[in-house]
């Protein structure tokens, strides 16, 4: 069957090159150096080799532009990753039939350069962002126009991935995170904040019409559904210093219901079905997308390409959501008949 993995990694050489020399810690790089197929694109086509009707949506592997770089240097960085990508696409269309164009968020007027650049000159097929911005939250005011022009002026969905280091302890005596706690756990917790932050702060009714496709499977939002739903019905019933009741009511619709408007992907880390039936039964299959994380798995690479769909398969679901899931919910996302 045809799969469209919508979310996997990569560093464009020249891009990988100039960050490693700009990052001031090389500690957030230590690992990428363990794993060739993120950055020797040689080695990823071999790798791909093994998987017929098998393509990559290209996305920057994290650390974010903004950690590396300052706002003076991250705008160029920004380019050299989106030309980077954008030549990998163009000589290998087969394998990579689109990429995810990636924004100096420590910079904003930069950012929308950037973004108007990458869509209309290079064809990238939508943005990336981080679940926050050097620790700022995104419902920030400064960092609105990336959202407002991704949906309303370009039409793009944006990819959220999470960003959370070992300098975020998990607690207050503690001046870091231990046991990478901060990965683990940290990760999914800040993408539910993230998903959590835009839902009570407008961003669906201000922006209907985001697409906007949550990194692993909607991370905490769908086990705790219980939560989102009638726990978040009571929303404000244990804030006394906000008027979070007054919130709640001025709201169009119920919590659960924005959190459902959220897209999801299946990259999980790893080949157990029973998470993806959860976020499968929460955001249903036409807001589900196929994705591996490749190439962060023990193996450097292919391994997550052979669990994950070997994970659907368990769930023993119909054709026609696997269709969606695998290959049609990313083209009529990415708006894509190269796909």
């Amino acid at each position: 069957m045809k799969k469209i993995d919508s979310y996997s990694h990569i560093f464009p050489r020249a891009y990988f090159d100039r960050m490693s020399e700009l990052a001031k810690d090389k500690s957030v790089i230590k690992r990428w150096l363990t794993i060739p197929v993120l950055y020797d694109l040689d080695a990823r086509l071999k790798m791909m080799e093994g998987f017929p009707d098998y393509q990559q949506i290209l996305t920057l592997s994290s650390p974010p532009i903004e950690f590396v770089a300052g706002p003076e240097d991250s705008p160029a960085l920004a380019r050299l990753a989106n030309d980077g990508m954008a030549e990998i696409r163009d000589a290998h269309p087969d394998k990579f039939p689109a990429f995810v164009a990636s924004l100096p968020m420590n910079n904003i007027p930069a950012a929308l350069e950037e973004m108007d650049r990458a869509i209309n000159k290079l064809g990238a097929k939508g943005v990336q962002i981080f679940t926050n911005v050097n620790g700022r939250p995104l419902d920030e005011p400064e960092f609105w126009p990336v959202f407002e022009e991704a949906t309303n002026k370009y039409d793009v969905p944006i990819w959220m991935h999470p960003a959370r280091g070992a300098n975020f302890p998990d607690y207050v005596n503690e001046k870091k995170s231990k046991f990478e706690i901060w990965w683990a756990f940290g990760w999914p917790y800040e993408t539910s904040a993230a998903m959590t932050r835009m839902v009570f702060s407008g961003f669906f009714d201000k922006l209907p019409n985001m697409r906007l496709i949550t990194h692993h499977l909607g991370a905490m939002i769908p086990f705790f559904d219980g939560r989102v739903g009638p726990g978040m019905d009571q929303f404000g019933s244990r804030t006394s210093d906000e008027d979070y009741e007054g919130l709640l009511k001025s709201m169009p619709k119920r919590p659960i219901d924005y959190f459902k408007m959220f897209y999801a992907d299946t990259a999980l880390a790893g080949g157990h079905h029973s998470g993806l039936a959860c976020g499968l039964e929460f955001f249903g299959s036409k807001h589900v997308v196929f994705a591996t994380d490749c190439p962060f798995d023990p193996e450097g690479g292919p391994m997550f390409i052979r669990t994950i769909p070997e994970a659907i398969t368990k769930l023993n679901l119909p054709q026609d959501q696997l269709d969606d899931i695998y290959f049609a919910n990313a083209q009529r996302l990415l708006k894509c008949d190269c796909c």
